[in-house]
């Protein structure tokens, strides 16, 4: 078990690591554009093959390591090379795949409030589901918490959905996700998120 030293604790943040996530290094990231810093959160939801839970795909498509031959959904997606920030399982358990002081490539083509790119100014955060399900308690504990720490160490102003920052091209993470839970978790106005999401 690990000691936990009350005199000297551990940062909360170190590099843009998060240490209350397990820590698994994606090579799908780059240093984010001058000037630009982690002002969004972007939640998604992910599944692979979709609907289907508990398996090392996730983590596998975010490492290059997914065998592509291995499901005939992953036609579709062959030779992608994407990551997060983090992602949350089922039962909540927490994974990071790139510094939050670097740029992830989670959200495509997109744009919010007018400004594009936003990868380049973004915190992307998967959720195991799927964009028509709903997501677990266990998985809104943890976000929540994730959101605190980062709207702590980051001047993060609003929060969002991957439909949201690419409407038309995505859907997720749908509408099984609650947005005013997550907004009453965090104690944070309606107006730090999407138009009617929260009213």
């Amino acid at each position: 078990m690990k000691q936990v030293d009350a005199q000297n604790p551990a940062p909360l943040w170190l590099d843009g690591w998060y240490q209350f996530a397990g820590h698994v290094a994606s090579p799908n990231f780059g240093p984010r554009p001058p000037g630009s810093k982690p002002e969004l959160i972007v939640v998604h939801a992910i599944s692979l093959p979709p609907g289907r839970y508990g398996g090392p795909e996730v983590e596998q498509l975010f490492t290059n390591q997914l065998d592509w031959d291995q499901h005939p959904y992953f036609e579709s997606i062959r030779g992608m090379t994407v990551s997060s920030h983090f992602y949350i399982h089922r039962q909540g358990e927490l994974v990071q795949f790139v510094s939050a002081d670097d740029r992830a490539w989670h959200a495509g083509v997109s744009s919010f409030r007018g400004r594009s790119n936003c990868n380049d100014y973004a915190i992307g955060v998967e959720l195991e589901g799927t964009e028509d399900g709903p997501f677990e308690d266990a998985q809104y504990e943890t976000l929540a918490v994730l959101c605190a720490a980062v709207l702590q160490r980051y001047c993060v102003t609003d929060l969002a959905g991957h439909e949201h920052v690419a409407p038309g091209r995505k859907t997720d993470p749908g509408p099984g996700f609650d947005w005013r839970r997550l907004q009453r978790s965090l104690g944070l106005p309606p107006e730090r998120f999407p138009e009617g999401t929260c009213s």
